[in-house]
């Protein structure tokens, strides 16, 4: 799972793609629009994808993600334009959502198997700290391709590497599904029930709610690189200013399991210290601020970790992809709500809404009543 992890996410393309846009001719609109695009296919396929894995194989759907994600990075290098980024954005927009549910499955599921479930949040948070290090190969391949070969010798290794992660998918053992879970049922019902657990069971929605939440909030990360240049760092600065960033998350990630065992008030507690330092950072507006983020950060990073394993561990492996999904759907939701909070109020009002969800944590964790 490590392996895959760290190939799905340095793709030598991810740093460069909105330039390859730009340098085509694309105008500032279109480009926006290629990015709705692939949010709209995000929030309408994230659910149905979900049951997919359900009903059928969760490793299958990873070997699917990375498939589609080379396809659409082929048709970008091959013949790029507007409609073929479109086409692109939708191939990728597929393979994120065929990925997502899944691998959390995938994972919790392989974990029951070998009877170390409780070290879920442990695993999965290193897993997402790899995912954060595959920016760094990522950012160091971009910059060592592009000056031999342009956009495109970056953009068919970002095929070969996406292809790499499928293949890599393709060994990762599958748990077998417990009696009951891989029956008669068709996709529909699958779908049906992983919703109505979502919406109805005790104990599952108000962990829904929070797990998309806490990962909308990741969404801030966007906005990382500008923030410290408009604190006065110089442009060509700003890649290595962002660095201890992305390594505070890491950390963060990676010592998720030693905050797994957190009631959620202490949960809670954690995630508005994280809050409050981030707002500090956004009122010292300097660069010595970039401390606060980088605690921020790696603070979140290990809140973000736990609710998801807290949203596992009350969720049945039948529709743990869909339910998931679910999550995903609402987190993708919610994450433009921060985009627009961040044009409103910029760190103070992403910081305040924080505090707000914080506040809130301890009743959405709350467990079922036996």
């Amino acid at each position: 799972m490590f392996g895959w992890a760290l190939l799905a996410d340095a793709v030598a393309l991810y740093p460069l793609y909105a330039l390859l846009f730009a340098d085509t001719g694309l105008s500032d609109a279109e480009i926006s629009l290629l990015f709705a695009i692939w949010s709209v296919v995000g929030i309408v396929a994230e659910v149905p994808t979900g049951a997919l894995a359900d009903r059928f194989s969760r490793r299958t759907c990873l070997v699917a993600s990375g498939v589609l994600q080379a396809a659409g990075f082929a048709l970008w290098t091959a013949a790029p334009g507007f409609g073929v980024f479109a086409a692109g954005f939708v191939l990728w927009g597929l393979g994120g959502v065929l990925a997502s549910g899944a691998q959390e499955a995938l994972l919790y599921d392989g974990l029951v198997a070998a009877g170390a479930q409780r070290h879920y949040a442990a695993v999965n948070g290193r897993i997402s700290a790899a995912e954060l290090a595959a920016q760094l190969p990522a950012a160091g391949l971009a910059t060592l391709l592009f000056p031999l070969g342009g956009y495109v010798l970056v953009g068919w290794v970002s095929v070969a590497t996406c292809l790499a992660a499928a293949f890599v998918a393709s060994t990762i053992p599958e748990a077998p599904r417990a009696p009951g879970d891989d029956d008669e049922s068709g996709y529909l019902d699958t779908l049906r029930d992983g919703l109505r657990i979502a919406a109805s069971r005790p104990g599952v929605p108000g962990v829904v709610a929070a797990a998309a939440l806490v990962t909308s909030v990741d969404g801030v990360e966007e906005y990382f690189p500008l923030l410290v240049a408009s604190w006065g760092v110089p442009v060509a600065l700003v890649p290595v200013a962002d660095l201890p960033i992305v390594l505070g998350g890491m950390a963060g990630a990676a010592l998720a399991g030693r905050a797994a065992g957190l009631r959620a008030g202490w949960l809670a507690a954690l995630l508005a210290v994280s809050m409050v330092l981030f707002a500090g950072a956004g009122i010292v507006a300097h660069p010595a601020g970039i401390v606060g983020v980088v605690l921020f950060y790696g603070g979140y990073r290990a809140v973000l970790a736990v609710t998801d394993a807290r949203l596992q561990d009350r969720i049945d492996s039948a529709s743990r992809a869909t339910v998931t999904s679910v999550a995903g759907m609402g987190a993708d939701v919610a994450t433009i709500g921060l985009y627009a909070l961040w044009a409103l109020g910029g760190v103070t009002a992403v910081a305040v809404t924080g505090l707000l969800l914080a506040a809130l944590l301890p009743a959405l964790l709350r467990a079922p009543r036996p």
